[in-house]
């Protein structure tokens, strides 16, 4: 994510959350992180790469679902910043690259499959900044990565998922109805609302969304006949 303000930097600079970069180094992946602009395309960026992570960040630009933008709404300072991780997760989801989404990536991924977003909860919603439990659709793909159908989660959102994208099938619910999981049938992804990464040290469950990520990146790096293994890399 660019950030027009990081600390020990005289100026702009990118950055991505320490606890999302070690869970993924605790199941086993190497973590690269790509930089916003390019001259490549989106696919020729995926060359060499064997998964995908979306994190959270900043808020999505409502202009992309047709919003009005709300006082407490911030986009990302990099205006460009939407459109490159939509390209990335579109051409991975086309080449059969696994996905994983967390947070600002599932609210992304809503907004392009033709859905919109609350743009601010109210205060006093317990998204905002605390653990809170979440059911899981027992015959998700989800589930099956988990092992289980209630879990706790740990959440930083003010906002959510208001109208649901078209082909998206929402397999996770908070207890206020929020939907906090999605899946795209046919595709190797996982998106979810809350932060797995705040708790995945400690917790099995969180952790096994990273882990199925890098398993499906390692399944994805099977070198074909001619070509040269990887070691289930994630961008």
């Amino acid at each position: 994510m660019w950030s027009n303000r990081i600390h020990g930097l005289r100026f702009d600079g990118s950055a991505v959350s320490t606890a999302v970069l070690r869970s993924v180094v605790r199941a086993g992946g190497e973590p690269m992180m790509l930089f916003a602009e390019s001259g490549l395309s989106a696919e020729e960026r995926l060359e060499g790469l064997d998964g995908l992570l979306v994190p959270g960040g900043a808020d999505v630009d409502p202009a992309r679902y047709g919003g009005e933008s709300d006082p407490a709404t911030v986009p990302a300072d990099f205006a460009a910043q939407d459109q490159f991780e939509a390209d990335m997760m579109a051409a991975a989801m086309r080449s059969g690259v696994p996905v994983l989404a967390i947070c600002r990536g599932f609210q992304l991924l809503n907004v392009e499959y033709g859905g919109s977003l609350v743009q601010d909860l109210p205060i006093e919603s317990r998204h905002r900044n605390a653990a809170h439990p979440v059911a899981i659709a027992p015959e998700s793909s989800l589930a099956e990565v988990l092992g289980m159908t209630t879990i706790s989660v740990s959440s930083y959102h003010h906002q959510a998922i208001d109208r649901l994208g078209r082909g998206l099938r929402a397999v996770g619910s908070a207890e206020d109805g929020i939907v906090e999981a999605v899946e795209v049938p046919g595709a190797d992804l996982i998106a979810v609302q809350w932060h797995p990464e705040d708790t995945a040290a400690g917790d099995a469950q969180q952790q096994a969304l990273f882990d199925w990520l890098i398993r499906r990146a390692a399944l994805h790096a099977i070198p074909h006949e001619g070509s040269t293994a990887s070691s289930g890399r994630a961008a």
